[in-house]
């Protein structure tokens, strides 16, 4: 019977139930419930999805963060931690790790950075078990960059280390004043918190020998580690291999880097913010010779970060990525008779390592050798010594193998032969004719090219879209007869504004810096600095004189500025000159050196008015910045200021010095090298 007609008829008696129950209230009644069905269920979802959010949030990363989690799931021992700014301390810990294998144990490198250092407590939980620190000091006893965590870490915690073994490497240069003051502070600090060091400090230092000291502590380290677990050696050693050739015969090119360093195509789309694994593309807006005359070149560059977001103070640096002379790239793929263009990867062998690749991957021969790898600086012992298997003329192989070796007579001959002589990877191909090593093994043992560190030579409160840079172009013949040219000078001096209509570009990030002027603008300033060492002060003198526009009370601003001849190389003449008019610079002297019979420097200067420099100093709260060459010319200023403590402040010697260190201390005495530091040192030499 149809629905419609049992409604038309009246109710029989008895069906006064069936009419609460028709097809009709059950059809309302079920979409009543599924109705409440419905909201309580979407009612227990939006109460989950904030629980949900909140997990995941602060789901744990034990795998990512745990180096200790790490080591037991890789079977290792040996972890070593490095602090690293130009590369030299990554290496030095990768060949630690490297060795372990050869004394029966395990190690892994690792960055500070990457892992939760209060773990280090923990250690004693895996048998056999040492953390070795290899960390170099920046700048005025700083940490490098991916130290500093760690360091803070150090600074607070009250945690026991007990159990936990540990030894340190040092990296630094004696003419600091804070000579590896990192590597000292890491050293007594473990110590301090209950840790046991198995082997002395070591202490490297780069104004000597930074390799030969590495590897005179490491021959005297292995054997302390063996008679303190109990091991030998396995005398193994042959070549370990850290990473695998793979060839790409059929790839999309849009997935081979190209010289970025980090994300892939990151040149081609910017992102900020910007870093060291993110360099800017700055467009060069000028390049000029400053010096008038002379044979050097030396250059004021400018940058431009208008659409960057980058800031920077004066005082700060600018790192700089570089890239490798195309003819030395292109005579040692003809050397080693490989298509440089061919696509590749180096993948590491060790599947749990966080470093997958040596550079990015995958990429070309090319590449690698113009945009990653460092052929130009003489190759260290480790790499001769992996290298002379490939010699096949015994002679060549056996002088490559002594020049590796501890001897003294091999030390004296890598010394001159390798370092004396600044022969780069490409020299000894060509001298040592009968080695050929495989290019892949050659990729793999180069260490990275670095970035390259200048002082801004402009105040952003004045240029705050361009970053300047001023620097001397370096040349060089060295004992071989060969032309050794600075990898970011040349490199730098090319970049035209406008090159065939493209417009240069310059991968760079800023680098904050502790070279600050006073909090107060009354504060006067005391500069010091010869050549290029002028390029921190034009920023500072640019910002004295926008405060004074803007009606601040301005202190002296005093500048001792040397070069060699006023008619050649007197840098930004014009503009010194202009703000002495100006009243903004209160003095500027001027030490020419060469132009006359006797040679005169900014700390004969300095002594000529010593009275009005300790009032200065003494009486005014001057802040002293002094930045330059720290092995002489620093030294001597400091000597002078010694002097002029004696003589006008009437200090005995020993209390001079104090008073200085006092003023170090106090952060009202700060100086900085030319900032190629370290082993870019040796590059600009």
């Amino acid at each position: 019977m149809a629905d419609s007609e049992v409604e038309s008829q009246s109710p029989e008696p008895g069906a006064a139930e069936e009419a609460l129950f028709t097809p009709l209230d059950i059809v309302l009644f079920t979409f009543i419930v599924g109705l409440l069905v419905y909201w309580f269920l979407s009612r227990q979802k939006k109460e989950e999805i904030p629980e949900f959010k909140k997990l995941a949030s602060v789901a744990p990363t034990v795998r990512e963060t745990s180096f200790i989690e790490k080591m037991k799931k890789t079977n290792r021992n040996i972890v070593v931690f490095y602090g690293s700014q130009t590369g030299t301390a990554e290496e030095f810990s990768n060949r630690l790790a490297k060795d372990a294998q050869r004394y029966g144990m395990r190690g892994m490198s690792a960055d500070p950075e990457e892992y939760d250092m209060s773990e280090l407590s923990r250690l004693s939980e895996i048998d056999n078990s040492l953390a070795v620190f290899c960390v170099a000091t920046y700048g005025e006893g700083d940490p490098t960059d991916n130290a500093q965590d760690f360091y803070d870490w150090l600074q607070e915690t009250d945690a026991e280390l007990e159990g936990v073994n540990y030894t340190v490497f040092a990296l630094g240069n004696k003419t600091y004043e804070h000579y590896n003051a990192m590597g000292k502070y890491v050293d007594k600090r473990l110590a301090e918190l209950g840790a046991s060091r198995i082997f002395d400090l070591g202490m490297g230092d780069d104004d000597g020998n930074l390799e030969e000291d590495f590897v005179s502590w490491r021959e005297q380290f292995w054997p302390a580690v063996c008679e303190h677990f109990g091991v030998e050696a396995t005398g193994e050693e042959s070549s370990i291999r850290q990473y695998e050739l793979v060839l790409h015969t059929d790839i999309n090119m849009n997935k081979v880097y190209t010289g970025e360093l980090g994300r892939l195509k990151s040149f081609e789309t910017q992102k900020p913010p910007f870093d060291s694994k993110n360099p800017f593309l700055a467009l060069v807006s000028d390049n000029r010779k400053l010096n008038k005359g002379g044979s050097r070149h030396l250059m004021h560059v400018e940058l431009d970060i208008s659409s960057s977001k980058i800031r920077y103070d004066s005082g700060d640096h600018v790192a700089v990525y570089p890239i490798n002379d195309a003819s030395i790239v292109n005579k040692i793929g003809e050397l080693l008779g490989v298509d440089l263009d061919t696509a590749i990867s180096l993948n590491n062998l060790d599947e749990e390592s966080n470093k997958k690749h040596p550079f990015p991957c995958p990429t070309t021969y090319r590449t690698a050798l113009t945009h990653y790898l460092d052929i130009t600086n003489p190759p260290r012992t480790n790499v001769l010594y992996e290298l002379a298997q490939y010699a096949t003329d015994p002679k060549e192989q056996e002088t490559m193998r002594k020049m590796a070796s501890s001897s003294p007579e091999g030390k004296a001959l890598y010394h001159s032969w390798v370092l004396d002589s600044r022969r780069n990877i490409l020299a000894i191909l060509e001298d040592m004719q009968s080695l050929r090593p495989p290019i892949d093994h050659l990729c793999e043992l180069m260490p990275r090219l670095q970035a390259r560190y200048y002082s801004i030579a402009s105040s952003s409160k004045v240029h705050p879209n361009t970053i300047h840079i001023c620097a001397v172009v370096v040349e060089y013949e060295t004992k071989t007869g060969r032309i050794n040219r600075g990898v970011a000078t040349n490199w730098l001096k090319n970049k035209v504004v406008t090159d065939n209509g493209h417009k240069s570009t310059v991968p760079m990030y800023v680098r904050k810096s502790q070279f600050r002027l006073p909090f107060k603008a009354s504060n006067p300033v005391i500069m010091i600095g010869p050549g290029t060492g002028i390029a921190p002060f034009m920023g500072f003198i640019q910002e004295r004189s926008w405060l004074k526009e803007q009606g601040k009370e301005v202190g002296e601003t005093v500048l001792y500025y040397g070069c060699r001849y006023k008619s050649e190389d007197f840098l930004y003449q014009e503009e010194l000159e202009e703000f002495e008019k100006a009243g903004v610079l209160t003095q500027l002297n001027v030490a020419f050196s060469r132009d006359q019979e006797h040679k005169v420097y900014v700390q004969h200067l300095l002594k000529k008015n010593k009275e009005h420099l300790w009032k200065l100093i003494h009486s005014e709260n001057a802040h002293i910045y002094v930045c330059g060459d720290a092995r002489n010319m620093a030294r001597d200023v400091q000597t002078v200021f010694y002097e002029i403590g004696e003589e006008v402040g009437g200090l005995t010697r020993t209390q001079a010095v104090d008073y200085i260190k006092k003023l170090m201390t106090k952060g009202r005495y700060s100086g900085t090298l030319l900032p190629w530091g370290f082993r870019r040192r040796l590059e600009e030499a």
